[in-house]
């Protein structure tokens, strides 16, 4: 990330970032809006008032922030709704599921945003022209891989993590067995409800197409005019390839590379590009380092509170 910053620019970065530094508290709000979303639709498939926007905060801020290759904050999640009476299994299960429902979401709206793309004109010779190839193979992987993942739930993949946890628990007997006993049980229960899984799907693809609002606002921000739906192909695929990232820590310099190269497609310079990535991880930093801080003063709160018994 900093090899790009210094590449492109960081001087002239650091000039757009600040003249549209006033879209910082509105793109911040859109995204307590799509927390919001995302906490409801969290809250449907586990079936339970335990979800509560601050824990879907706090596991978002993990994710974003710490290099747990966004599987922390899911288990920090499921830890803080045990904390509030859900049963291991029914908040693993529940997890699980929502993160299924997510990635499905994304998998559809980066598709609408191909469609997108593929409905402008942005010109013949075009680096458009290549990414057909690229495209239908990172389509096919996110396909591939979203079938398989279903399938082994379908299959009794949690069977084997109980299994596997049972084994644990013999060589470490602090291991807290009773966490994920019955957990594919519970899977196959939860999945049962259509009605709370068609809803919860629905409310994940709005908390997705929020995030073109912001892209269009911070772009605007910057001086740069952008139709809806280039600001969809832009936030689409921009958010596939940092996705695609997630074994980065905060997908740091794949975010950006992922927006020089979709930017591009409509002429916008890399070094505005590079400027757009920069607000949302201002944005990101708003709203996740508070995020982190709540997270430990809960959990600070909690250590002294038994040490005070």
């Amino acid at each position: 990330m900093v090899g790009l910053v210094v590449w492109f620019g960081a001087q002239a970065i650091g000039r757009e970032v600040v003249a549209a530094g006033w879209a910082i508290p509105v793109t911040v709000v859109l995204h307590i809006v799509q927390l919001w979303l995302s906490a409801a639709a969290w809250r449907l498939v586990v079936e339970g008032p335990a979800v509560t926007l601050r824990i879907r905060w706090i596991r978002e801020s993990v994710n974003s922030l710490l290099p747990v290759a966004q599987l922390g904050g899911n288990l920090v999640g499921i830890r803080l709704l045990m904390q509030r009476g859900v049963s291991g299994a029914q908040a693993a299960a529940g997890t699980t599921i929502d993160l299924t429902i997510e990635a499905i979401t994304q998998f559809l709206f980066t598709i609408v945003g191909i469609g997108a793309l593929g409905a402008l004109d942005v010109g013949k010779g075009s680096i458009a022209q290549g990414w057909g190839a690229w495209l239908d193979g990172g389509l096919a992987l996110m396909a591939v891989g979203l079938v398989g993942f279903v399938a082994a739930q379908r299959a009794g993949l949690m069977r084997f993590v109980e299994v596997l946890a049972l084994r644990l628990g013999r060589m470490f007997p602090s291991f807290p067995i009773d966490s994920v006993r019955g957990l594919n049980a519970e899977l196959m229960r939860l999945q049962q409800n259509r009605g709370a899984l068609l809803r919860a799907t629905l409310l994940h693809l709005l908390a997705w197409s929020l995030g073109v609002a912001e892209t269009w606002i911070a772009l605007a921000a910057m001086g740069i005019q952008t139709s809806p739906a280039q600001a969809l192909v832009i936030e689409s695929l921009g958010m596939a390839v940092r996705s695609a990232g997630f074994a980065v820590p905060g997908a740091l310099g794949v975010q950006e590379g992922g927006f020089i190269l979709v930017c591009g497609l409509f002429g916008i310079p890399a070094e505005d590009a590079i400027a757009l990535s920069m607000l949302k991880r201002a944005r990101e930093l708003a709203v996740g380092v508070p995020g982190l801080i709540a997270w430990q003063w809960g959990e600070g709160r909690r250590v002294w509170a038994g040490k005070a018994r």
